[in-house]
């Protein structure tokens, strides 16, 4: 490659240079990202380990409060499927 080449004669301004033209193509540029929670309000952050001491009925209430403030997806009329 040139840019080795350079490197073997000490040029490290022409290696630099060809490093600057082929970085484009040869790293990915990082896209920009807008994270957004739900209807593309802030993010929520909830600490899930506070969960582990519910029951599973506590847990379905609450999963029917936040599809219903529109916090999680699901079926708003708490109709889901049906249990075991």
């Amino acid at each position: 490659m040139a840019m080795n080449e350079c490197v073997k004669k000490e040029d490290l301004a022409g290696a630099a240079s060809f490093a600057k033209d082929a970085a484009p193509y040869m790293h990915a540029r990082l896209a920009a990202v807008a994270h957004t929670g739900p209807k593309g309000g802030p993010v929520q952050i909830a600490d899930i380990t506070r969960l582990k001491g519910m029951t599973e009925q506590e847990l379905e209430v609450l999963e029917r409060a936040l599809v219903q403030i529109g916090i999680a997806e699901g079926d708003q009329d708490g109709a889901g499927e049906p249990e075991d």
